[in-house]
């Protein structure tokens, strides 16, 4: 066989993520405009990650735009990257184009699952897309100095731990400091029973999610839990719970509120009454007001 010209194995794959030409935009209702599957990241040895973008009308509002950053939930193991839960899945126009009309750009961002990586491959994610978007956010017209997390679920998860992430030396450019998180139901500690969760349990999502049972690694269940990486300087955060979630305990919202208060940070914390996990329960009216209200922090926040 001959050698192969390395020429040809320098012009085989794509163009990295850093460098690659954005997609056309699809323009929706009220100008919106969206880039659909468009790669940030390369980790060995699994598929290439993408995100989705929403962005505001060209034109409108002030110039470059806040940033919503939104990790989906599915337990760590599944889920789509632009959905926002059971309850907004027939709304039109649908939730991230709605934030995208009110002037803040949408990231549904793409991340490792627990059968692909274990933690903290979907968090190193996270930070990967918050990277790329700071790279690229002259092109797209974006300012990530104002972002904001919004994670329902295990994705609250995710959510709330990069809002809680320290800077840490290397990226280039540097991943900024978030300017708040939305967290809709999303898990806070690993490390004690709560509900029906024991740390003690195998077989769960949150040992799926570590590549152990949580209290045989009690350091990466500590390191993976948002209650126990609360510090002074953490930005703002809207916790919205079902007060009758049978899945996620509404005391892991109420819990982390608390911490983040005793640490001299801001916390709003909503429970829904007689809402169950998803909003399952909950009336329309009920599911809308949450996620107005979730809007209306987004943009105090990057006010």
């Amino acid at each position: 066989m001959n050698p192969v010209d390395p020429a040809l194995l320098k012009a085989i794959p794509a163009p990295h993520p850093d460098v690659a030409p954005l997609p056309p935009a699809a323009v929706l209702d009220d100008g919106v405009r969206m880039l659909r599957g468009v790669p940030y990241a390369l980790p060995e040895r699994v598929r290439p990650l993408e995100l989705d973008l929403w962005l505001p009308a060209a034109g409108s509002g002030k110039d470059p735009a806040p940033v919503v950053l939104y990790a989906h939930g599915g337990a760590w193991m599944r889920g789509r990257r632009d959905d926002l839960g059971m309850r907004t899945r027939d709304w039109r126009p649908g939730p991230f184009a709605r934030i995208a009309a009110a002037g803040c750009a949408v990231a549904c961002v793409d991340y490792r699952l627990s059968g692909e990586a274990p933690f903290p491959a979907p968090l190193t994610d996270l930070r990967a897309a918050l990277r790329w978007l700071t790279l690229r956010a002259a092109e797209l017209g974006i300012d990530t100095g104002r972002t904001v997390a919004w994670g329902e679920s295990a994705g609250g998860h995710l959510a709330s731990l990069l809002a809680l992430a320290r800077p840490e030396p290397g990226p280039t450019p540097p991943v900024p400091h978030l300017a708040g998180a939305v967290v809709w139901y999303g898990p806070s500690d690993l490390t004690a029973p709560r509900g029906g969760f024991s740390p003690a349990g195998p077989g769960t999502p949150e040992a799926r999610l570590l590549g152990g049972v949580p209290a045989d690694v009690p350091a990466l269940a500590r390191e993976a839990s948002p209650l126990r990486q609360v510090h002074a300087q953490a930005p703002p955060f809207f916790l919205v719970h079902g007060a009758a979630d049978t899945m996620v305990d509404p005391s892991h919202s109420e819990d982390l509120a608390a911490a983040l208060r005793q640490a001299g940070g801001s916390a709003r914390l909503r429970l829904v009454p007689g809402a169950d996990h998803g909003w399952f329960g909950a009336e329309e009216h009920e599911v809308a007001d949450v996620f107005g209200a979730s809007l209306r922090f987004v943009r105090d926040a990057v006010s």
